[in-house]
């Protein structure tokens, strides 16, 4: 029997985490739907024994454990391979009729995944489909937005945009329509809840495994718009997001992902004078931060060690 929704949750040292987004996933299908549904976790060579539980509590979960961290594009690759996606051989038939990437610091609420599905399919001209997101708290966090562009970059990295943060300059979408019943058109969602069309994936192909970590996401929705799909987010699925649990256990390493990704989205998606003038924003950003660091480690909120890690980071992304 073809799928209706095969679901892919990369996980690495997040095992509490991961647990608790399998539960909650499967706890709201059980009650709402799609019927035909396969989850996959793909485990990042992790150690803190989040293979052994997931296996003792869901034995209908399907594991994949890589031998190293391959990060979250690659990550959600292997699946896709395994699924057939990309092979020439696997009848367009035999594919799940959609993939959804859930992130494993999330908890799914009531409908959501019944929601995104029927969303999805019943919109002819939707490519890709997330959820409204909100913090542990309950409180409001943006799901979706804008592709970036150099306002967003200098809003990011200069001095005195704190005011422009959460405004559209800064690629945001106003609340109203995240307060709304209707699904509204963005540029990208978050990784974390982003379920996608079979034909899409057929037609656009899989992850860009160049990103390690960061923008990948970004770089297969802005492939995605260009092949002539749109993508929306759907404020009546409801999805807790609890942001950053995994990549803040370590920050330097984080950032140094971050901003790579971010050049080599750039590279890919924007000309040449826009993007001399990128690089020229973020060096000039990471000159700020080094010394942002150093002031830092001289009034002691951060330890020597602390500090020589974010230098490194800084340093080696102003070197790129």
């Amino acid at each position: 029997m073809t799928l209706q929704l095969a679901v892919i949750i990369v996980n690495w040292n997040t095992k509490d985490l991961t647990l608790q987004a399998i539960r909650t996933l499967l706890d709201d299908v059980q009650h709402n739907g799609p019927a035909q549904i396969g989850v996959w976790v793909v485990d990042n060579a992790s150690t803190d024994g989040s293979v052994e539980a997931i296996r003792r509590q869901f034995r209908d979960v399907n594991i994949i454990r890589s031998q190293e961290n391959v990060g979250f594009g690659a990550g959600n690759n292997i699946v896709l391979r395994e699924l057939g996606f990309g092979d020439s051989n696997v009848e367009s038939a035999l594919l799940p009729e959609a993939i959804y990437l859930l992130n494993s610091d999330t908890i799914t609420h009531s409908g959501a995944t019944k929601t995104l599905y029927e969303t999805l399919m019943r919109l002819p001209e939707a490519g890709v489909v997330g959820a409204r997101l909100t913090y542990e708290d309950g409180s409001f966090q943006h799901s979706a937005f804008a592709f970036p562009g150099l306002l967003q970059l200098w809003i990011d990295l200069m001095p005195g945009t704190g005011r422009l943060y959460n405004t559209w300059l800064n690629g945001r979408y106003s609340r109203r329509l995240y307060e709304s019943y209707e699904p509204f058109e963005v540029g990208h969602t978050l990784g974390a809840t982003m379920m996608v069309k079979r034909e899409v994936i057929q037609q656009t192909g899989i992850f860009d495994e160049d990103f390690f970590m960061y923008a990948e996401e970004v770089d297969w929705s802005w492939r995605i718009q260009k092949a002539g799909w749109k993508i929306y987010c759907v404020p009546t699925a409801h999805v807790t997001h609890l942001e950053g649990k995994s990549t803040a256990l370590v920050k330097p390493r984080s950032a140094k992902n971050l901003w790579e990704s971010r050049l080599r989205l750039f590279e890919k998606h924007y000309p040449r004078w826009k993007l001399f003038l990128a690089k020229w924003l973020i060096k000039l950003g990471m000159t700020r931060k080094i010394a942002q660091t150093k002031g830092a480690y001289q009034t002691r909120q951060i330890s020597a060690k602390e500090r020589d890690a974010l230098l490194d980071a800084y340093q080696e992304i102003r070197r790129l």
